[in-house]
């Protein structure tokens, strides 16, 4: 199995990416879905940050509002570092049970945007980064629907893109059009696909 991480900083495009190599056959698991799922599951993830932000952070129905959730932990530190210590492990868990699930030869795609800040692309074989510069991707954010203020509060948890170059073996600009993203995934689709099919050994 060759293991791939996607990651970028809001507003460049990495989800985008990811959906590229889905179409392009890779298996793609999107660790802001998985936590997300949690949340609506109501299970012991669900539990434990009901439990740490109280109920100032569910809608009338009980669910978790995400918005609301978000507004607090990108606004403190401390609480960022408790949600994280609440959801990550729960996590990597999930994704070694969706790991074990798929053939030897798959190609997984893991898309999370604080892979290189946590540490955990070294666990893959291969990191990949989408790129955008602060700009454009303050210009997208705002497009998406983000305010200034909630742009700013993500982007100063996350490492500068032109910092996070240093951290990739494989870079895809994403300063054009949406047809240029997807041919560098492809391209890149290309690669992979042809080293796992020449590979005679597993990879670790």
């Amino acid at each position: 199995m060759l293991n791939i991480a996607l990651t970028g900083n809001l507003g460049s495009g990495k989800s985008t990416a990811g959906k590229f190599f889905q179409e392009a056959g890779f298996h793609v698991l999107d660790a802001d879905r998985i936590i997300r799922s949690f949340y609506e599951e109501k299970g012991e993830v669900y539990r434990k940050v009901v439990e740490a932000f109280g109920d100032r952070v569910l809608d009338r129905e009980g669910n978790i509002d995400r918005k609301t959730l978000a507004q607090i932990v990108f606004s403190d530190p401390q609480s960022l570092r408790l949600l994280e210590s609440i959801t990550h492990s729960e996590l990597y868990r999930r994704l070694d049970e969706e790991f074990r699930r798929l053939p030897q030869k798959s190609i997984v795609v893991v898309e999370a945007s604080l892979l290189i800040e946590k540490g955990t692309y070294r666990n893959y074989h291969v990191t990949l980064l989408a790129y955008a510069p602060y700009q454009l991707c303050r210009e997208r954010a705002l497009r998406a629907g983000y305010s200034i203020e909630d742009f700013e509060r993500r982007w100063a948890n996350q490492m500068p893109p032109e910092e996070k170059k240093k951290y990739a073996h494989f870079i895809m600009e994403n300063t054009k059009t949406l047809e240029a993203l997807r041919s560098r995934v492809f391209e890149l689709a290309k690669v992979f696909k042809n080293w796992v099919e020449f590979q005679h050994e597993e990879f670790p």
